[in-house]
């Protein structure tokens, strides 16, 4: 066979039979070419001893109030109605209005005593386990910069997702189940769409899979219903030879062999997925933990069982993501939030609980945020605006420390001023727990060994407190 023939072939081929074989496999065969490893999903050692191995980040799309949730203002009460005393960055010039109190009441939860919104009463029943981040602050005002801030480090468009510099970090130790997966909501993209978990300039292998909320799980993964599994895999085997005659002509060309393995996991996946997404077999008390038996909780509840589930089977990195940006509350600031917090504060403590009582949590990273927080005073007359001067987050597990709350905003809630944290930080953070040197986890990019926390231009550091 000819170099044509082989080409011409196995194109045919590829052409016929590909579409069953899942979106991750076409991925990669349309990735750039390049010094690909042998096996791109290998595990592969930390560069020092971590806490976590797997991730699962509870991404809330809009910038969640932080006065009304984790970070109650008493002056803001105080002062209700009277001007801010400073001039303050705003999205929206023409509808800003005077100091907004929350209409929320606060109280000390668990032995820690944090003080939390009565819209969390399940986050309070977590809350000797996790560490609450009073003191974010990021770099855009905007939802798709601010987006592309937490996700990939920059508001730069192109970037790779913090998912993927994990995976391609720590590869996988799963090879039957993608090494990222990302849980869409059945309304529909977030907000910048998949570019929030693209692999950027790092190899497509590195991106997020996203896992549909409703019909087929993943895209084109099913077998076609007139192919048998004896005749898939007789179609992976020629494809298999095929190559292999290939290799034999072309030594040293390791992006075929990438490639080829991506094929395999596809066909893997055919059987592994479902079995992890079918929850027949969790009891029903496990069910009412994550709220499914509620109807305002039951899909997002769903989707965090299904995230146990995963990291569960060896999956290194899952997102949570919902459609749209519903915590972006310029109007119906309060109306919003009650809706929100029935929707999630449930699914979410239910997780932690979860993993906890499976002897999960110490190795798994949950976080939960949005990309900035909101102004302390009203947009119209029951909105706030955006502030990426202070927002809130929390985080469990994974080596983090368990009933500390880190960091102040002032006295009305503007700005971060006590432990400031940038993302650029927190990102640094979460590699260090999973055994990562920010500083060494690095791609050749444009000339120059690129990096998620770009050190030198943001002085990301580690933040031993939060550890």
């Amino acid at each position: 066979m000819t170099h044509s023939d082989f080409a011409f072939n196995r194109r045919a081929f590829l052409g016929r039979y590909a579409g069953g074989l899942g979106t991750l496999a076409l991925a990669h065969l349309t990735a750039p070419a390049g010094d690909t490893p042998r096996d791109p999903l290998a595990p592969k050692p930390p560069h020092h001893p971590a806490k976590a191995k797997a991730v699962i980040c509870l991404f809330q799309h809009g910038g969640p109030s932080q006065m009304d949730l984790f970070d109650p203002k008493p002056e803001l009460t105080k002062q209700h109605g009277k001007p801010h005393p400073d001039k303050l960055e705003v999205h929206f010039h023409t509808q800003t209005g005077k100091l907004l109190a929350s209409p929320f009441k606060f109280a000390k939860r668990g032995k820690a005593g944090v003080e939390l919104s009565e819209l969390l009463p399940h986050t309070a029943g977590i809350v000797d386990d996790i560490t609450l981040v009073r003191s974010m602050t990021t770099d855009s005002v905007d939802h798709e910069a601010a987006l592309r801030v937490i996700h990939a480090g920059k508001i730069f468009p192109g970037r790779p997702a913090w998912g993927s510099w994990v995976v391609y970090g720590l590869g996988t130790e799963r090879q039957e189940l993608p090494a990222y997966v990302v849980l869409s909501d059945p309304g529909g993209l977030p907000v910048d769409g998949t570019n929030n978990w693209a692999s950027g300039f790092l190899p497509a292998v590195y991106q997020g899979t996203p896992f549909r909320a409703s019909g087929t799980p993943v895209a084109h993964l099913a077998t076609p219903p007139d192919v048998s599994p004896v005749a898939r895999r007789n179609q992976l085997d020629f494809l298999n030879d095929l190559n292999a005659n290939y290799r034999r002509r072309h030594p040293g060309n390791t992006e075929l062999e990438a490639r080829l393995g991506h094929y395999e996991l596809a066909a893997k996946m055919q059987t592994a997925v479902p079995e992890v997404l079918d929850l027949s077999k969790e009891t029903d008390e496990t069910k009412r933990l994550y709220g499914i038996d509620n109807p305002k909780s039951a899909e997002y509840g769903k989707r965090c069982l299904l995230a146990r589930r995963l990291v569960e089977r060896g999956v290194r990195f899952v997102q949570i993501f919902l459609s749209g940006q519903p915590w972006d509350t310029h109007s119906k600031n309060a109306e919003s939030l009650k809706g929100l917090c029935a929707m999630t504060d449930q699914p979410s403590a239910g997780l932690v609980l979860d993993l906890k009582r499976r002897g999960l949590l110490d190795s798994t990273i949950v976080m939960w945020t949005g990309e900035f927080g909101r102004l302390p005073i009203s947009q119209g007359s029951d909105g706030r605006d955006h502030n990426r001067h202070a927002f809130s987050l929390w985080l469990a597990g994974g080596g983090f420390k368990k009933g500390y709350v880190h960091g102040a905003t002032d006295d009305l809630g503007y700005r971060s001023v006590e432990k400031v944290v940038r993302v650029s930080s927190l990102h640094a953070t979460l590699l260090h727990a999973l055994g990562l040197d920010h500083t060494r986890l690095t791609f050749p990019h444009e000339g120059r060994n690129d990096t998620l926390t770009d050190a030198d231009v943001t002085h990301a550091q580690v933040v031993k407190d939060l550890l």
